[in-house]
Formats: C-alpha cells, sequence, structure tokens
C-alpha cells in the first residue's frame, strides 16, 4: 500500500492537533457561579386573623443573596440557584393606634433546566426546596401576642434571561405546590402548645387548597467599569386559611446590589491550579 502524499499527511496532522486542542481547551473551561447580595426596602401587608382581624401595613426591608452555578447534571446543563434571605417588616393598623412586626429567614433552593436557549434569550423550568422560619408579634395583644410562621415546601420555578445589548434581564416567578406549615387552632394558646404539649392538628399538609403563594422576581443588570448593578422588583404574595385563620402575608419591593461572578473550587484543584494564583493557599 502506498504511503500517502505529504500533503495530505500535514494536513490531517495539523486538523488533528486542532481537534485536539480544541477538545483540550473545552475540558478546561472553568464555568463561574453568579452571585449577587441585594438590599430591599418596600412595603408590607400583613393578615393574621389569630391576631387580628384588621389589615396592618407598613415598611419592610430584606437581605436577599442569589447565587447561581452550574452543575455536572443532564449534560451540565442544569443550574442550581439558591437564595438567602432575611426579612423584616414593622406595620401599623389603618388607625395607627397599635403595631405588628414581621420577621423571617428563608432558604430556597432550585434545579433549573434550560428548555429553550439562543444568543439573547433563555428560557428555564424546573423546582426545589424553601423552607422559612419567622413570626408576627401584636403589640396590642397580652394573651396571644405573637404567631409563628414556618414551613417547608417544594417550588416550582421559571426563570427567563434576556440580553439586550449592555443589559440583562431576568424575571423569576417560584410557587409552593406541596409541603407543610404550623398553625394553631384559632384561640389556642402557645402555652397549652409547647408548655402542656397539646399541639395536635398543629403542623398541616400544604397544597394549593388552602396555601397559595407566588414569588415574583425581576431584575436588571447594569454593567459599570468593573462591576455590575443589579437593580429590581421583590414581590412576595403568601395566604394560608387553615384552622379558621387566615394569614396573608404580601410585600413589594425595590431591590438593589451588586452583582459578580465567582469560580467556585477547593481541594487539591484549588491548590494545585496552575491558571490561578490563591490569596490564601
Amino acid at each position: 500500500m502506498k504511503s500517502l502524499p505529504v500533503e495530505i499527511r500535514i494536513i490531517t496532522f495539523l486538523f488533528l492537533t486542532i481537534c485536539s486542542n480544541s477538545l483540550s481547551a473545552q475540558e478546561n473551561v472553568m464555568k463561574s457561579a453568579n452571585q449577587a447580595t441585594l438590599l430591599g426596602v418596600g412595603k408590607a401587608f400583613l393578615t393574621d386573623t389569630y391576631l387580628s382581624p384588621l389589615e396592618y401595613s407598613g415598611l419592610t426591608i430584606s437581605l436577599l443573596h442569589d447565587h447561581i452555578n452550574p452543575t455536572k447534571h443532564f449534560n451540565e446543563k442544569l443550574l442550581l440557584q439558591q437564595q438567602f434571605q432575611i426579612q423584616l417588616a414593622f406595620t401599623k393598623n389603618p388607625s395607627a393606634s397599635a403595631s405588628e412586626y414581621f420577621g423571617e429567614v428563608s432558604y430556597n433552593v432550585n434545579g433549573l433546566y434550560p428548555f429553550f436557549k439562543n444568543e439573547k434569550f433563555r428560557l428555564f423550568g424546573g423546582g426545589g426546596l424553601n423552607a422559612s422560619l419567622g413570626g408576627i408579634y401584636n403589640v396590642r395583644n397580652t394573651n396571644n401576642p405573637g404567631s409563628l410562621k414556618t414551613s417547608v415546601n417544594l417550588d416550582l420555578s421559571a426563570m427567563a434571561i434576556y440580553n439586550w445589548r449592555r443589559f440583562t434581564f431576568r424575571w423569576q416567578v417560584n410557587t409552593p405546590f406541596l409541603g407543610m406549615f404550623f398553625s394553631p387552632e384559632y384561640g389556642q394558646s402557645y402555652y397549652e402548645i409547647f408548655s402542656l404539649g397539646n399541639g395536635k392538628g398543629t403542623i398541616r399538609f400544604a397544597s394549593f387548597q388552602n396555601q397559595l403563594a407566588l414569588r415574583n422576581y425581576f431584575t436588571v443588570d447594569i454593567p459599570i467599569n468593573n462591576f455590575t448593578i443589579r437593580t429590581g422588583y421583590l414581590g412576595d404574595y403568601c395566604r394560608t386559611n387553615v384552622n379558621d385563620i387566615i394569614t396573608k402575608i404580601v410585600s413589594h419591593q425595590f431591590v438593589v446590589g451588586l452583582a459578580v461572578e465567582s469560580l467556585n473550587f477547593g481541594g487539591a484543584k484549588a491548590k494545585n491550579n496552575k491558571q490561578f494564583k490563591s490569596s490564601y493557599y
């Protein structure tokens, strides 16, 4: 068998070399995580018939940390989103004669898969888990001044991202569809529940029948020199109706903060990676 011409062998060698370098470069690409810490300010509306039949309204502030990073699942297409939020609200009744205070710590984790993607627009869908712990305190009440609010839910989530010129727009909605939450009976004291051990029926199964909730999250990223400002709107609506008690917590907030891209790697990768110089190791 005659050997191939020199020209063909050279072309074949160059082609294989380019392909090899391309594959190597793809394997060495390190995908970054997007994270932002945002301060929110707005208005809250509280209704809890265990404490009062009136709606209380006033100022709410929150601190939200939003973290999105790639995973190795589903051909490295699945994104993992984590949100940690601390929220406070300071409200008064319609006559401003009494006050209610609300506080909550919540954690949400979602897996998001891209169902549609082009150069400018991406559409994700998925779901995850949400857990929260907080409560409402009414300064006027003496026997039952507080109402504990804690829940664990499975969530559905959808997110759309659109790049336009230098800006990046995002719209995301989350809603729980199945879970559990705490609620006493109407008139049942917390002393009776926790001190006397009469807590039967206070842990309730949650579904669309007795719990309706929606998080509406819209942001725009604005790059300025070496940093990115993220600003937008955060709206939360939650309503439960169980044990003859109706609770409704609604907030509308303007949020603003900084968004950054970071590389998440540790262990031997952090110490031995020659592409990055650690200030710690």
